[in-house]
């Protein structure tokens, strides 16, 4: 599919600090494409160039067949942008809200009419059409702003961090809706810190320092590295001495009732049961994203 973004050797700084370095990449049309990495990780400011709102210093940024930033006006008419900190006005209504960004993109209240109810629907948010925006629960209000950023039927959407903060439910039926959307052709880049919602994108990319680690689908991303995955129940000083000094040791975390083991050598895992004297039960596990990243960056 023809690709809807394309960036090459993107850069950003804002005086020494260097937040974007030599970024690139391609999307698709039609595709979910994930921006993941931890805070100061450069997505922000990524997101913000390919929207068209912040100039590169070097390097090429194309949009939707729009050279930015010298034609971002034409890539913003197509685009719809979702900051981490949207704007939404508390003392209007959900339906207020809704009209007053319909008003700033010009669209007449006949088109609005036709819009809102689909949007409506989709979002769950119809039975809370005449709340307050100030009285929504966290979730509702990202599900609001991202109505509002719909409402002019973009063809990209731009998310930044839509889901921090927002309860694991709502986090949840969020992503659903994002599935919806993509299902009607918009294509959608969204940055998170949560590397578990790697799983809902089409695609991701990893960032680091500025950096593209790598990038690729999710299964992709974890058949990339060549780690080994365990669940480890029993006594927690047992499991920690008998992890302790291994080569090929990746991570050891408690998870609950049990111990995340991950090793690069797969052999090391009996080194460790002998260790272990019978006192552990152990449980092989899949890779995650997060195995991915920590393999990347250490």
């Amino acid at each position: 599919m023809e690709n809807l973004v394309s960036i090459k050797n993107l850069k950003k700084s804002f005086g020494k600090v260097r937040a974007v370095l030599g970024l690139s990449l391609d999307i698709s049309g039609g595709e979910i494409f994930g921006l993941i990495g931890p805070d100061g990780a450069g997505k922000t400011t990524a997101l913000r160039m390919i929207a068209g709102i912040m100039h590169q210093d070097s390097g090429e940024c194309n949009v939707m067949g729009f050279n930015l930033p010298k034609e971002a006006e034409g890539a913003k008419e197509h685009t719809g942008y979702m900051p981490q900190k949207f704007s939404l006005y508390t003392d209007l209504t959900v339906e207020e809200n809704m009209e007053f960004f319909a008003d700033i993109f010009g669209i007449e209240r006949e088109a609005l009419k036709k819009r809102l109810e689909p949007l409506l629907k989709m979002t769950r948010l119809d039975p809370f059409r005449k709340r307050l925006a100030g009285n929504l629960s966290g979730g509702m209000k990202q599900k609001l702003a991202l109505m509002c950023t719909l409402i002019h039927r973009p063809k990209l959407l731009i998310l930044d961090e839509p889901t921090t903060g927002v309860d694991p439910v709502s986090r949840r039926e969020f992503w659903e809706i994002l599935q919806e959307i993509r299902n009607e052709g918009v294509t959608i880049i969204v940055s998170t810190p949560y590397m578990d919602e790697a799983e809902w994108c089409s695609r991701v990319g990893l960032m680091y320092n500025g950096g593209l680690l790598l990038s690729g689908s999710p299964s992709e991303l974890k058949k990339s590295i060549k780690s080994f995955a365990y669940e480890v129940s029993g006594d927690s000083e047992i499991i920690k001495s008998a992890a302790h000094g291994l080569a090929s040791l990746e991570d050891l975390r408690p998870l609950g009732g049990h111990y995340r083991v991950v090793l690069s050598d797969e052999s090391e895992m009996e080194i460790f049961k002998n260790r272990a004297n019978n006192g552990v039960q152990v449980k092989k596990t899949s890779v995650t994203i997060e195995d991915v990243f920590i393999e990347k960056i250490s």
